[in-house]
């Protein structure tokens, strides 16, 4: 085992009593359950930095306070991050409507600027934070605009559809209302929601605060939620404009998944350009 691991796990108590064991699913970065004298813990290998900021994300939702589960930070360091493992259970109705009334109660967290104390990353993207007091103008400057530039300069974007995007992008304050920043999970894909026996519980964050809409649309992303998720997070109806708005906060992730992964994304960000025109 490596050395710093042995240290970090030594100084919380916690004596392995297996090797590491690979986990799947982890495009970015190594991910392995250990069995330890305190039970089990989830050990993730990384850059350094984009753990701190996800310890510093698992931590800021933990202090929310909301009804989900999000683990526990055990020990953090030099490329090591050690949490608490939660045991994965099956999904069902009670487990749905609990996600939506917890995102709600999570999203409740809000205040008047858009952004994070510190920058992070969604996936191995760094993600730019930097506070602003309008949320059209943080999207626009910390999330479209950027990647816009990073896929144009990889030649995943032709000029065109750059063009499309930078027009989206200033025309935000023609439909989108500013509005108070919420907290968010900030990469809230399926993959990275549990529903365990006590409850969904989330993890892997990139938090910042911003439109609450924005986790909403990543979880229709790849998949759905479900009716049930829905009428317990509306409490009620959705917005009027609720599918504008879900186009719109799923273009970052596309534009993400286009950087990352490559050009068989690039339809996906077209067909949400074009959702966002309509």
């Amino acid at each position: 085992m490596d050395q710093t691991l042995a240290a970090l796990l030594e100084a919380k108590g916690l004596s392995p009593q297996e090797p590491l064991r690979p986990l799947g699913g982890g495009d970015i970065a190594a991910v392995y359950w250990l069995e330890t004298s305190q039970g089990p813990v989830v050990v993730k290998r990384d850059d350094a930095a984009r753990l701190y900021g996800e310890a510093d994300g698992l931590q800021s939702l933990h202090e929310a306070g909301s009804s989900l589960r999000v683990p526990e930070v055990l020990a953090l360091g030099d490329g090591w991050l050690v949490m608490e493992a939660l045991e994965a259970g099956s999904r069902s109705p009670r487990s749905a409507m609990a996600l939506g009334e917890g995102l709600r109660e999570l999203h409740s967290h809000s205040t008047t600027e858009h952004g994070w104390p510190r920058d992070n990353a969604c996936g191995r993207t760094p993600q730019p934070n930097a506070a602003l007091a309008d949320g059209r103008a943080f999207q626009r400057e910390r999330r479209l605009l950027p990647l816009a530039r990073a896929c144009h300069a990889r030649g995943l974007l032709d000029n065109r559809l750059r063009g499309r995007i930078e027009a989206v992008a200033e025309a935000l304050e023609e439909w989108l209302p500013d509005a108070p920043a919420s907290l968010l999970h900030g990469d809230l894909w399926s993959g990275n929601v549990l529903h365990t026996p006590q409850g969904p519980a989330i993890i892997d964050p990139a938090v910042y605060r911003h439109y609450p809409e924005v986790d909403l649309a990543m979880l229709t992303l790849f998949g759905c939620p479900g009716e049930i998720f829905f009428e317990a997070y509306w409490d009620g109806e959705a917005p009027s404009d609720w599918s504008r708005r879900e186009a719109l906060f799923q273009l970052y992730p596309l534009l993400n998944h286009l950087l990352l992964f490559g050009g068989g994304y690039r339809g996906g960000v077209e067909r949400a350009v074009t959702a966002v025109e309509d």
